[in-house]
């Protein structure tokens, strides 16, 4: 025990200590955490009044960010099955930062969900044998099984191969195999299961598709691939942690495809609402072109959309993508363009016109946009918080004692 509480503290004394950047990071963190829970803190006392969500649009700026988030937590499949799968060692060195990616995601999408709900102390209603789960009927339950069972799995495999690496082990891949064999249909899973609950909705024509799916699949693996190739340059400038430029110019390479698929199964779907010009086009021609003189979000989804074409042709040709500055511009063009498109430019429409034909431009408050950036900061802080340890592990700054391993 006095071992296991001594390389506790030495590993929380460690992720905290660091040089100036590293601890002007950690405040920025922290204060853009206090402002987000104080604005929460508020629409909790006050209510959903202080977001601009209303009887017409009932999801907003909340469930936009949880929908991106849940596609770049599956991402992180894009990384699993070239290392583990076909054992392509750039990317298995770096891995595990991937996996840190999904879990930081899983969280911040659990935060979302709480800030969107009015009264989430009443979400122990779908708790098992406390509540009612309704399962296998519900959606929602079956999404809060998946993003959990996710959110398990790849803490497991990263605690793991680090408690191994930290006790001077190499770990056992066979010990872990059908984890990772799991991981990767649950990623697939997590972001299927959300799209369902969109095109379930069959009084939502602009969601009710049965393409909606797949559309989410190739846009989760253009998003997450691009912010992890900004997290991994970013970790190679500050820490000793060596990652080849193969990694990651395969990594772009692979969101170049997903983005390529993702364009096309857009393309569909635009060619066919507008060509069948049924009652159903009116969501996405608000979306696109506005309806009745209102056209608040027609301007943000034709920039996202020239973002995702740009960042597509970047990625995909060899000569911009293996140049650091067209691979970075790509990279953020990507998760900016992706951002919007499955963000507000999927969940508003969704609601326009609402069942009586009125339009209620939705816009996030103020209390809203805190409470967003609160939960990312927190993300953040907690990737952070996992890098720091794993980059000491893989270091050799941090090392466990053997009584931690026999006990």
């Amino acid at each position: 025990m006095n071992d296991l509480k001594s390389n506790f503290l030495r590993t929380v004394k460690y992720t905290f200590s660091g040089d100036k950047r590293y601890r002007l990071w950690l405040f920025i963190l922290f204060s853009v955490i206090f402002f987000g829970i104080a604005a929460y803190l508020r629409q909790l006392n006050t209510g959903l009044i202080t977001t601009a969500m209303r009887d017409q649009v009932s999801w907003g700026y909340y469930i936009a960010n949880f929908t991106f988030l849940v596609g770049v937590a599956a991402a992180a499949v894009l990384l699993v099955i070239p290392a583990y799968l076909y054992d392509f060692k750039p990317i298995k060195e770096i891995v595990l930062f991937g996996e840190m990616v999904a879990i930081s995601a899983v969280v911040m999408c659990i935060l979302f969900v709480t800030a969107d709900m009015g009264q989430p102390l009443r979400a122990w209603h779908i708790l098992p044998l406390i509540g009612s789960m309704n399962f296998p009927s519900s959606l929602l339950v079956w999404d809060v099984i998946v993003l959990t069972g996710y959110l398990v799995i790849n803490s497991i495999l990263v605690i793991y191969a680090l408690h191994r690496i930290a006790t001077g082990k190499e770990y056992k891949l066979a010990l872990i195999w059908p984890l990772i064999l799991i991981s990767i249909p649950w990623a697939v899973s997590i972001h299927t299961v959300t799209a369902f609950l969109y095109s379930g909705l069959a009084a939502r024509p602009f969601w009710n598709a049965s393409i909606l799916a797949p559309r989410f699949l190739a846009s989760a693996f253009c998003s997450g691939p691009a912010i992890m190739l900004i997290i991994f340059q970013i970790m190679r400038k500050v820490s000793k942690i060596e990652i080849e430029d193969k990694a990651i110019f395969k990594i772009a390479e692979l969101a170049a495809y997903a983005m390529g698929i993702s364009l096309f199964l857009l393309a569909a779907e635009i060619f066919k609402e507008f060509y069948s010009g049924t009652v159903h086009l009116a969501p996405m021609k608000y979306l696109y072109f506005g309806l009745h003189g209102k056209a608040h979000l027609a301007p943000w989804i034709w920039t996202a959309l020239v973002f995702n074409i740009i960042s597509f042709v970047l990625f995909l040709l060899p000569r911009t993508r293996e140049n650091f500055m067209y691979l970075n511009i790509g990279a953020i063009l990507m998760i900016l363009g992706v951002y919007i498109e499955k963000g507000m430019g999927l969940v508003i429409p969704g609601f326009i016109p609402d069942t009586l034909g009125e339009i209620y431009q939705y816009w996030p408050t103020m209390s809203e946009i805190l409470i967003t950036l609160g939960i990312w900061a927190t993300g953040a802080l907690v990737y952070t918080l996992m890098a720091k340890l794993a980059i000491g592990i893989y270091t050799g700054a941090i090392r466990f004692t053997t009584e931690i391993t026999s006990g």
